[in-house]
């Protein structure tokens, strides 16, 4: 297998993973991290019940399907780039990228339901109490200052007004 087949498959599968960890931690987050932090004096399971003896749920399916979707499209994404000769390390790249940058919106989307949930259960605000999605917001930041990076070089290399005059 040629050296630039390997590079793209490499980092279609390590792009892969970066948005699969994305989507555990995040899920992580929302459905077991952030209800413990928010109603300290309770276990999962105690703050899951007075959730529905009050009629709200802690949408763990909709946090799954999500950020699952994220995951499922990463997938599709390696399988892509593994399958297609043609592809190159800089799609592979940025394309993983996108995603991770998409994971910010996905994260907010993913939590707004069940952090509104635990607000109107316990009379509390909906935001985040555990600190870990900050980082899940900087990992989108870092990943679009990388996108935003990897298409200024690869805009600059491929402008044919950039390119050294041809000899005669």
């Amino acid at each position: 297998m040629p050296p630039r087949r390997r590079l793209t498959i490499g980092i279609a599968i390590s792009g892969t993973l970066l948005v699969t960890a994305y989507a555990v931690l995040a899920a992580l987050q929302i459905i077991v991290l952030n209800p413990l932090a928010a109603v300290p004096s309770a276990t999962l399971r105690e703050i899951h019940a007075e959730m529905a003896r009050m009629g709200e749920s802690p949408g763990i399916p909709v946090t799954i399907g999500i950020l699952g979707l994220g995951v499922l499209l990463a997938g599709g994404l390696l399988a892509l780039f593994a399958g297609r000769a043609d592809a190159t390390p800089f799609a592979a790249a940025t394309a993983h990228l996108l995603m991770l940058v998409l994971g910010a919106p996905a994260y907010f989307v993913a939590s707004f339901g069940p952090g509104m949930a635990l607000a109107d259960t316990f009379l509390i605000s909906g935001a985040d109490y555990v600190s870990w999605a900050f980082a899940h917001y900087a990992t989108s930041g870092i990943a679009l200052l990388a996108l935003l990076g990897a298409i200024a070089i690869g805009s600059a290399r491929s402008d044919p007004t950039k390119r050294a005059p041809a000899t005669a």
